[in-house]
């Protein structure tokens, strides 16, 4: 059985625990890695409203007719 700090440690929001990472040990590169990785999640985070928002509208269209 897991202990409740391991537990508490898989729920945690990943998002957060990348602020608390220290970043001051990473290279240049590594550091120009993570932006790219980070933007291509803000993409798939904005096509992701963009596809919820798009189905609802359409949900909306069809259920108001």
């Amino acid at each position: 059985m897991e202990s409740d700090e391991s537990l508490s440690r898989l729920n945690a929001d990943p998002a957060a625990g990348l602020a608390r990472q220290d970043i001051d040990r990473l290279s240049v590169d590594e550091l120009h890695a993570r932006i790219a990785l980070l933007e291509a999640e803000i993409i798939r985070c904005r096509a992701k409203i963009d596809a919820s928002v798009n189905h609802r509208a359409t949900a909306d269209a069809l259920f108001k007719r």
